[in-house]
């Protein structure tokens, strides 16, 4: 644990607030805070549209920093996360599946399921020897994902009047977001709670799992339970957002940096700055791009990242 570890995380709490607070404000039609005396619309627009969509972005946004945090624990991995490893693409098709069959009812269990399904498909693939290689991890999620992609486009193929709706679902973004769905995604602090709970667990596993097993920690049940969770915590986002990536990649490793490896601390610190960055997001491409999806955004400085640890990884 690094000493200041505390104070960054107290800071980055500070951080959101004002970023949740700026986001609310900002937007096409801007929101002076003294007009909502004395205009319904302005209360309207902030209540009824802005409120809901900047907090389940923050939801969101701290739901995959979580996931993320845990699967590059879990994998010992630092290029693990719910986008790359299939996780968030069978979540996407469990709800398309929902969409097209179902009229969107059940959109959450089918998220999570489909996110379950991916994840223990991908760690069963990968692991040797009770090892998971990061060149099999990766090529895991890759054939996975492809998969998963083909059977999402033979369901838009025949989605009818639903393709425009999945289209832009699958893309990610927070449109007509409203109270509804920040209840749906209330659940991502629970399931957080619960993966913060295998903190020390998971700081004995980064040694090795000899070492872990030594000191108590049963490892097969925790990671079964830390792999459940982080698809319980995805599936709720994809069900809410659609397909974010490279959230549950970016912040782990950069507050890892910041905070140190110590996960009593790396899990809030990861979350708060997960809950910035997608809620930053949001806003920008809210008030400067015409709405575009905010996953857009998130893989245009998520893919160069990628690629930067993994080139990174090859020289070391």
């Amino acid at each position: 644990m690094r000493r200041t570890a505390p104070i960054i995380i107290a800071t980055l709490i500070c951080v959101l607030l004002i970023s949740m607070a700026a986001a609310v404000a900002l937007g096409p039609s801007g929101i002076a805070f003294g007009s909502l005396l004395t205009s319904d619309n302005a209360w309207m627009i902030l209540w009824e549209i802005r409120l809901p969509r900047v907090i389940a972005a923050a939801l969101v946004g701290c739901g995959l920093a979580v996931a993320g945090t845990a699967m590059q624990a879990l994998f010992r991995n630092p290029m693990a996360d719910p986008y790359i490893i299939g996780t968030s693409s069978g979540g996407a098709l469990g709800a398309t599946l929902a969409i097209v069959f179902f009229a969107g009812t059940g959109r959450t269990v089918l998220a999570f399921a489909g996110a379950m399904i991916a994840t223990f498909t991908v760690y069963f693939i990968a692991r040797r020897g009770g090892k998971i290689p990061v060149e099999t991890l990766l090529l895991s999620g890759v054939a996975l994902a492809t998969l998963l992609s083909a059977l999402l486009s033979f369901l838009m193929y025949t989605a009818g009047k639903s393709l425009h709706q999945i289209m832009f679902w699958l893309m990610g973004g927070f449109w007509n977001i409203s109270w509804n769905d920040v209840v749906v995604a209330l659940p991502i602090l629970i399931g957080g709670a619960g993966i913060y709970l295998f903190a020390r667990d998971l700081n004995i596993l980064a040694l090795n799992e000899e070492d872990a097993t030594h000191l108590g920690v049963n490892v097969e049940r925790a990671k079964q339970i830390l792999l459940a969770l982080s698809a319980f915590v995805t599936g709720i986002a994809v069900a809410v957002a659609g397909s974010i990536g490279f959230i549950g990649l970016i912040t782990p490793h950069v507050m890892r940096l910041i905070v140190g490896p110590d996960h009593r601390f790396l899990f809030p610190a990861a979350a708060l700055a997960g809950a910035i960055l997608l809620v930053w997001a949001d806003a920008l491409t809210r008030t400067f791009t015409s709405d575009m999806p905010v996953g857009i955004l998130t893989a245009c400085f998520g893919a160069p990242f990628f690629i930067y640890l993994l080139r990174s990884r090859m020289k070391a």
